[in-house]
């Protein structure tokens, strides 16, 4: 079996940004994708969710975004991938299930039911939408209704005539309320108060929220999003939502579940039809474990004080879309920095590689 000089898991922006990089570079390698089908996370988007709704869709490396229209984002932005494997010729395997790397006598191994590949380097790019959050709370079985995560939610029409109680404080929940409040009875509840920006998302907030994830990367603590810390802003589409009273009247989180509802500590009680959980994901890294990469804090730590991409604990490994690049703002910034810290290890290893 042959020895890659280094492969990429995930073809999201942040894998296929790695791969241009690595190609970029003259690194030998191959992109394995659990996917059928170019997209990433965004093919599993809404239907009712545009390229007017997103927040926004970076630039990969050498090319321009997709326009904000009133396109429909698992098309428009699957479409945009495909064709940038394609005119770039990105060495892209699929489907893949990764599900276990390993050392063995310094190579990586990287297992999946489809087959077995070892490289000298690694760049993870998984992300966090196959790993969605979902607390637990008493009763929550007993729930007769329906109970929806985020990575589940099929568009606003699914829920006319339902009472919907929308769980999470994030960019998320402001938009299911957003599409919800105008054609059903909604409820919002949140662990903590809701923080609102009052002023425009500039480049320089950008920077500054990125800083204090890179605070807890570099700690070695399980990362925040990017998002979870620049605050909420309600967009034109959502206006409709403010004007119904479905952000004013946000409640604290509920206590335990019944068949019916919930119900708070101070028995307060209210039925709903449907609990829709927008609380959030977790980085999707389960199958790094044998690697040992987390730290006593709980997270990996990353390099350069937590701005860069080599894990600390394994200097060939790479994550890229997690902590501070688990964002399309930092997505192509992370693929760059990645295949720069795979030539930094191969040359260590005494392989030789283009400078790039």
């Amino acid at each position: 079996m042959s020895i890659l000089d280094s492969l990429v898991i995930g073809a999201g922006q942040a894998g296929l940004s790695a791969s241009f990089h690595l190609s970029r570079l003259g690194i030998s390698h191959v992109v394995l994708d659990a996917d059928e089908r170019p997209g990433g996370a965004w093919q599993h988007r809404w239907d009712a969710l545009t390229m007017r709704d997103v927040h926004g869709v970076a630039e990969l490396p050498a090319d321009s975004p997709p326009p904000r229209d009133g396109a429909r984002a698992n098309v428009a932005v699957p479409e945009y991938f495909a064709a940038y494997e394609q005119e770039h010729a990105l060495p892209v395997i699929r489907p893949v299930h990764v599900d276990r790397v390993h050392d063995e006598e310094g190579v990586l191994v990287v297992h999946a039911p489809e087959g077995v590949w070892t490289t000298r380097t690694l760049v993870n790019a998984t992300g966090t939408w196959t790993h969605p959050f979902l607390p637990h709370f008493p009763g929550m079985e007993t729930f007769v209704g329906e109970q929806l995560h985020t990575v589940d939610y099929p568009g606003p029409e699914h829920f006319r005539g339902k009472r919907v109680l929308v769980v999470g404080g994030g960019a998320s929940a402001v938009q299911f309320l957003g599409a919800l409040a105008p054609i059903t009875e909604t409820l919002w509840v949140t662990r903590r108060p809701p923080v609102w920006r009052s002023d425009d998302f500039t480049p320089e907030a950008g920077a500054a929220a990125v800083a204090l994830v890179e605070q807890r990367v570099a700690a070695g603590l399980p990362p925040e999003s990017v998002v979870s810390v620049t605050g909420l802003m309600l967009r034109p589409q959502e206006r409709e939502a403010e004007r119904l009273g479905a952000y004013a009247d946000r409640r604290p989180l509920f206590s335990q579940i019944e068949p019916d509802g919930v119900r708070w500590a101070d028995g307060a009680f209210e039925r709903v039809d449907v609990i829709l959980w927008a609380t959030g994901f977790r980085p999707a890294i389960t199958h790094l474990a044998p690697l040992h990469l987390r730290s006593a804090a709980g997270g990996i730590q990353l390099d350069r004080d937590g701005r860069g991409t080599t894990a600390v604990a394994d200097h060939r490994v790479q994550l890229v879309g997690y902590g501070p690049s688990a964002s399309t703002i930092g997505a192509n910034r992370a693929g760059r920095s990645a295949a720069k810290g795979v030539q930094r290890a191969l040359r260590t290893a005494g392989v030789g590689v283009t400078s790039g």
